[in-house]
């Protein structure tokens, strides 16, 4: 029979060796479940860098097939100003030009060159017929990569902007593309990876030794994406919550333990935090003033929604509504502001005849059959006129057109302003705006930044507000932080509203409603609310 002593060592024994195999337990099981939302990061990472290749490509492709159709004589003045009203709707083009027997002659932006410029072998040939060329010298600048395309006489050069960052730190990207006469398989840009060619051309996940690789193909089969990281890295970025995993599986002696963590884990993904922060009434809606240009009043303002996760990080309004959006739940945050909001303002509202609020709604509330009688109803128990809410929609919100005009429509018989948001960076033309028959349009912030600097987009300013004049659609614009930028659009002589941290930061409802109430005052004291001459340094809120 043992004695004490031994029975005292035999149950440490025991201990440490369950402690030890629970921890064991907890290692492979933390290293199984980090694996798992590893792949399914790449998963993720790799479609939408896939998706935004897609969109460069099929616009690129477009734009040759327009300049190729170019209905003026090769290089002269009309036809320059035919590529450069292809190359303002472009979204991703840095430049646009023609070549004959493999020399550059004229681009949209060099002109037409008194030298012309002999064009390299081009690095790739795609099934269309499409040449690729990379790190073209003629644009080589700053940027690391210059890529070009070229279909018969026409050539198009990608914005560097597309190409400098492919995805997040933790995962590398790399492109690649087949030529087709060689049907050899080349790097485009990224890393050159010693891998079977194989792995870079066909769509899934494969696993190499210690790397995790995940390939997709382009929707036109023309280019394919593989984002890959090496499971070290992968488990070093997690080493936390591996070292979380092994503790409490330790602990527990292994399997309690780490069910419980692996429970704990999924529950704190973002879209979990979100859908409960949503069911709590934890986001919150914030205001920013929208002025009178001319008076400096407050005439105004937007609702911009806020959320702090349960880590206490503030999550950009970029991220959490593409999720709630492809989730399949963005109708509960559209619910959600529209609730407060009327809560907040509802007795302004009622009482302030020149004051209007202004909410954003997704393309999905657009195709929500639900969201107008939602938004009647709910005007209606806060007894609020509908003129005084205005709804804003992105243009890429707009881009299934049916849905949106008659959407739009409906919305206008109503009595609510509708505002197109972040004008100039999608899918805008004239006749776009003309069927879209909106009131309103809110000049990107991107297009404000850039008064005072050489930027091309500055020229583009006098040719937007133009063409809101001609439609008799009100200008609002967007990121006004300086007193240069306020006296550009004044000195316009146009009726233009304006936001930005020049007039008034995002801010609580009560801190708004006592700007409104000082400016107010001074406008019945008839001296200026708002500081005229200062200047605000922009620190980075992407939605004020």
């Amino acid at each position: 029979m043992p004695t004490f002593k031994q029975r005292v060592f035999i149950t440490l024994i025991v201990t440490v060796l369950s402690v030890l195999g629970g921890t064991l337990l907890g290692y492979l099981g933390g290293r199984y479940t980090i694996l798992q939302l590893t792949e399914a990061r790449l998963d993720q990472d790799v479609s939408r860098v896939s998706k935004e290749d897609d969109a460069y490509l099929a616009e690129s492709r477009a734009v040759l097939v327009a300049m190729n159709a170019s209905p003026y004589p090769s290089c002269t003045e009309q036809e320059l100003t035919y590529f450069r009203a292809l190359l303002f709707e472009s979204k991703h083009l840095k430049d646009v030009g023609r070549m004959k027997k493999d020399n550059i002659e004229c681009s949209a932006a060099l002109g037409r060159l008194a030298t012309p410029r002999t064009m390299p072998d081009p690095d790739f040939l795609l099934q269309d017929g499409t040449a690729i060329y990379k790190d073209l010298s003629l644009y080589q600048g700053d940027d690391d990569t210059v890529i070009a395309m070229q279909l018969g006489d026409s050539y198009v050069v990608l914005s560097p902007e597309n190409l400098v960052q492919l995805g997040p730190s933790l995962v590398h990207f790399t492109e690649t593309v087949v030529d087709v006469p060689s049907q050899h398989t080349g790097l485009l840009r990224g890393e050159q990876l010693q891998v079977n060619p194989s792995i870079l051309t066909s769509d899934g996940l494969t696993r190499v030794g210690d790397t995790l690789y995940f390939t997709r193909t382009s929707t036109r089969g023309l280019s394919y994406v593989t984002g890959y990281v090496s499971i070290s890295e992968a488990l070093a970025a997690e080493r936390v919550e591996l070292g979380v995993f092994m503790a409490i599986a330790g602990l527990s002696c292994g399997l309690l333990g780490l069910i419980t963590s692996i429970i704990y884990r999924r529950s704190r993904g973002l879209e979990q935090q979100l859908r409960r922060a949503i069911k709590k009434d934890n986001l919150r809606v914030v205001y920013q003033p929208v002025v009178d240009l001319k008076t400096r009043r407050i005439v105004g303002a937007e609702a911009l929604v806020r959320w702090t996760d349960e880590d206490g990080f503030s999550i950009s309004p970029e991220v959490f509504v593409r999720i709630a959006e492809e989730r399949g739940f963005i109708g509960e945050i559209t619910r959600l502001i529209l609730r407060q909001c009327l809560r907040d303002f509802g007795m302004t509202l009622r009482n302030c005849a020149g004051f209007r609020l202004n909410i954003n709604v997704t393309a999905s509330d657009l195709a929500d059959s639900s969201f107008l009688p939602l938004l009647a109803r709910s005007l209606e128990e806060a007894a609020v006129p509908t003129q005084r809410l205005g709804i804003e929609i992105t243009e890429s919100g707009t881009a299934r057109q049916q849905v949106a005009m008659d959407t739009i429509l409906q919305l206008r018989r109503r009595g609510h302003r509708v505002y197109i948001d972040d004008f100039g960076t999608g899918y805008s033309s004239l006749s776009y705006l003309q069927d879209l028959a909106i009131d309103a349009i809110k000049i990107d912030r991107a297009f404000t930044k850039a008064i005072g600097t050489e930027a091309v987009t500055v020229a583009i300013l006098p040719q937007i507000l133009a063409m809101a004049e001609a439609l008799n659609l009100q200008v609002v614009v967007e990121g006004i932080e300086t007193t240069e930028q306020a006296r550009y659009f004044s000195a316009t002589n146009r009726h233009i509203l304006a936001q930005g941290w020049l007039f008034g930061h995002p801010l609580p409802v009560d801190e708004f409603q006592t700007l409104l109430v000082e400016d107010q005052k001074a406008a019945e004291a008839k001296t200026p609310a708002l500081p005229a001459e200062e200047t605000v340094v922009n620190t980075a809120d992407p939605a004020s």
